[in-house]
Formats: structure tokens, sequence, C-alpha cells
């Protein structure tokens, strides 16, 4: 069954003895992002501050920060799961016959349950604070690192509307936190929330912003994904709970927002307004910059009568955003396969930080087809921004690095196997020559055809014999020989 809201999910995870309750007081300034690096790093649980000093708001935080924990979030035993729940929509076929159309019927109203529905009221209104009560200091906001600006809402799920078709977007952007009721809104230039801030711009106009902070895992995970333009991300939240998200408008600006959440800020960006943002440390595992971004006004504040804040900490690999972009890679991949249909695996090591470094095995049917892929690959949506491409065999394992390593490095020479592009990069890339323009690399890994310009016979790969192998797996508990790994 779905979870219906924040409080819901850590009731499972600490069920599962996947949580832990931590009653000393801790401080939100560092303290709490140590114990949660230490955490994470050590596969540890998940973890409930409840004594959290200078707020009486607890603190959640890891909840994602593992495979077991992912999975559980999205309602998945596996990731395979997620392949046969998408089939229906990837490959729809029609129904022959009255009763396969009424074998359908099922699906249809299973589908129809998934879309956003509006409601009255919700608990994320219990609590209503405007003007002058509006006081952001009083939530537990974290300052994660030594060289942070200040305190950072890590987790928002900030929700607009498009000035021309008015639709809705979800989108996860830091906001360090000013004041009583300014904050940054560090939304970059390629993202959704900038091309609409824009929009409002242009025509001079203010725009009206609500940001959510704990929600339903499916719609905290929603908020993160590269979703293809105009795909709601309330809709997919839907369709990954199967079950709708449960919308009520906002108090004060036009724009809907989560029922369950658990806290929700509601205010205005001014069109031109700038403010110094920044440093903060980031999921590179270096200080980002300081820079001037838009500033976001809280008119308001929302809240259930006990809420819980969410949050997370970015900074050096394995932090808690890998696991999510495991989930996005794991969730996405039959979407990508549909637009690069050659591709037969990918994989993000959590390592190149999602955009630094991309594996993929493809299915190769013609000389340049690593090449071809790359450039798909580089045309597509967020992907635009992967730095570094390596493309496979199809029998490659990708997720196993030692043999990616052994692969890629023994089947290519440099000069003929590595291919430069110009083009955007993420914003976040410090190494880049300007901000959001730099050089990428495709590193054709796969088997060289004469066509390509390789007159030589490729060898075969060492394998041992299958009668060999299962003659030892017989003799094997005779050996004695125990094996650490």
């Amino acid at each position: 069954m779905p979870f219906r809201d924040l409080s819901e999910f850590i009731a499972a995870l600490e069920a599962d003895g996947d949580l832990v309750r931590v009653s000393r007081e801790v401080d939100p300034s560092l303290e709490i992002a140590e114990i949660a690096d230490r955490v994470v790093k050590g596969d540890g649980p998940a973890l409930l501050f409840e004594n959290v000093a200078g707020s009486t708001l607890p603190v959640a935080i890891n909840l994602f920060a593992s495979r077991r924990r992912m999975l559980r979030a999205l309602d998945l035993a596996g990731w395979d799961e997620w392949d046969s729940r998408l089939e229906p929509l990837l490959d729809p076929k029609p129904p022959e016959g009255l009763l396969e159309k009424l074998k359908t019927l099922p699906k249809l109203t299973e589908l129809a349950q998934v879309f956003p529905k509006t409601v009255r009221s919700g608990p994320c209104q219990e609590v209503v604070e405007t003007g002058e009560s509006v006081d952001l200091t009083k939530l537990p906001v974290l300052t994660c690192w030594p060289g942070d600006a200040g305190p950072f809402i890590t987790l928002p799920l900030v929700i607009t509307r498009d000035p021309a078709s008015r639709k809705v977007n979800v989108g996860v952007y830091r906001m360090q936190v000013y004041d009583r009721n300014t904050t940054g809104m560090h939304w970059q230039k390629h993202k959704d929330g900038a091309g609409q801030a824009r929009g409002y711009e242009r025509e001079g106009r203010r725009m009206e912003v609500a940001v959510a902070i704990g929600a339903d895992p499916a719609t905290v995970f929603s908020g993160v994904a590269p979703l293809p333009p105009g795909i709601s991300e309330f809709l997919f939240a839907g369709f990954v709970r199967g079950e709708g998200v449960s919308l009520v408008d906002a108090k004060t600006v036009d724009v809907p927002v989560p029922a369950e959440a658990e806290i929700v800020l509601e205010g205005y960006v001014l069109p031109g307004e700038r403010r110094l943002e920044g440093p903060f440390g980031d999921h590179t595992g270096f200080y980002s910059l300081d820079d001037d971004f838009p500033v976001f006004h809280v008119t308001a504040m929302t809240r259930r009568r006990k809420p819980v804040y969410l949050t997370t900490i970015v900074g050096r690999p394995p932090m808690e955003d890998g696991f999510l972009g495991e989930a996005v890679e794991r969730l996405f991949l039959p979407l990508v396969r549909r637009m690069i249909p050659e591709i037969v695996d990918m994989h993000l090591p959590v390592e190149g930080i999602f955009h630094n470094l991309m594996l993929v095995s493809i299915d190769k049917r013609y000389p340049g087809h690593a090449r071809k892929t790359m450039h798909a690959i580089w045309g597509t949506g967020q992907m635009m921004f992967t730095k570094t491409i390596v493309v496979f065999d199809r029998d490659a394992n990708l997720h196993n690095p030692p043999e990616a390593l052994w692969r890629a490095l023994t089947a290519i020479d440099p000069e003929r196997d590595i291919e430069f592009v110009h083009g955007p990069v993420d914003e976040l890339d410090f190494a880049a020559r300007l901000p959001c323009y730099g050089s990428k690399m495709g590193i054709d890994a796969t088997r060289k055809w004469k066509e390509e310009g390789f007159h030589r016979r490729w060898p075969d790969e060492i394998v041992m014999s299958s009668e060999v192998r299962r003659r030892i797996d017989a003799l094997w508990p005779e050996l004695g020989i125990r094996l650490r790994r």
C-alpha cells in the first residue's frame, strides 16, 4: 500500500528496525550533519532527532539513504518490479475480443486513480501563520558544513505555475534562510523553475511560489526526478504510489500544495531582485561558490499541528542523494530505452556525482554506433550535462566497477576511441572553463569492427569451460577451501 504521508513512512521504517530515534539534544548547526554523514557512510538507519536545540520540531534525515529504504519508499520489492509496472504504458497492446477488453477495465480504472485530486482542506493547513507571525528561524533548518553561508533548507518541494500555460512544476532547489521571512531561491538556469521565472520577469510580474517541506516519499522523489517537459510531478507521484496525490489550494498564493505535507511556505519572487547566496557544501564534495540568486519572500507558513521537518545533507559521496540518484537511474531506464532503443543498460556511479560519468551498454549494430549513442544522450533532457560517457557492448556488467574498468581500459585506443564535444554543463561544475559551458568526453569501449578501421582480429575473452566449472562446483565442498569473498 502507498504511504499517505511522511509519518506513515517513518512508522514503517521504525517497524522494520531501520530507524533510530535520537532523544539527546543535538544542534542543527553542524552536529546533525556530522551524525547523519557518519551514519550514511556506515550503511546505518534512518534518523529522527526528537530534541533539536532552538526548535520544538523533530528532524528526520537519511530516510532515503539506502537501497532498501529507497525501494520501501517507492513500494517496490526490486527494480525489476518497476519495469513490469511500466510495461502497459510503454508497450500498450490493443485488446482483441470481448474477453480481452473486459480484462483491460481494471487496468484503466487503476490508471484513472493516479491523477491528482483536489480536496477542500488538508493536514498541511491545521496551523496557519501569516504576515508578522511568520518566523523561519523557528524551523530546525540545518547548517551542514563549516563553510556554509548559513542554514539551508535542503529538501524543499518548490511549486510554481508557468506564466503562459499555467502548468504546475515541482522542483527541489536549495534555499538559504536569510532571516525570519526571506530565503534564497537557488534555481539553476537550466531548470524548469528558472525557466518559468524568466517568463514572469519578461512580463514584469511577481511569481507566486509555494514550498512543501516533508511529504509522502513518492511525492518527494517526484520533485527530484528529471521528468520530461510537460509531465506533471504530482501525476508521476500518483503513478508511483498507485494512488493520486491529494492537493489543496494554498492560502495566500494561486498554487496547489500537497494536502498531506508537513510544512508549507507561501510567498513570492520579485522580477529582477537578486541577493548573494552561498557558499554551500554541495554534492560535488566541494563548496559551490557564492553568487546572486532570486529572493523568496515568505508571506505565510502553514503546517500540521505536530509536523516533522524533513531534510538531507549533501557532500562527498556516498550520501543520501546517491540513493535517490540510483532510483532515478533505475526508474528512468525504461524511458531512456524508448528514446534511445539501442541502450541495454546504464549506470551512473555515485562517485560521478550524477552528471560526471555515465556507463552505457548497447546492442551494437553498425560502425560508429557507440558515437551515435553518445550524441543521443547529450541531446536528451538533463542527460545533456553528462561530462563523460563510456559505451560498452551489451554483455558488460556496468554495476561491477572492476569489470567495467577492465573492459574499458583493455578495449580503447585513446586517439581513436575518445570523442570531445562542447556544450552546456551543470551549473555546479566548477571545473568547466565557463559557468554552464564546457567540454564533454565520450569513450567508445565496444569491440571494434573492421569497418571502424580495426584491421586486426579482436581476441577471444578467457572463459573456463562450463563442463570443468560444473565438476569443480560439485567437488568444492570436499576441497576444504574457505573464500573470504
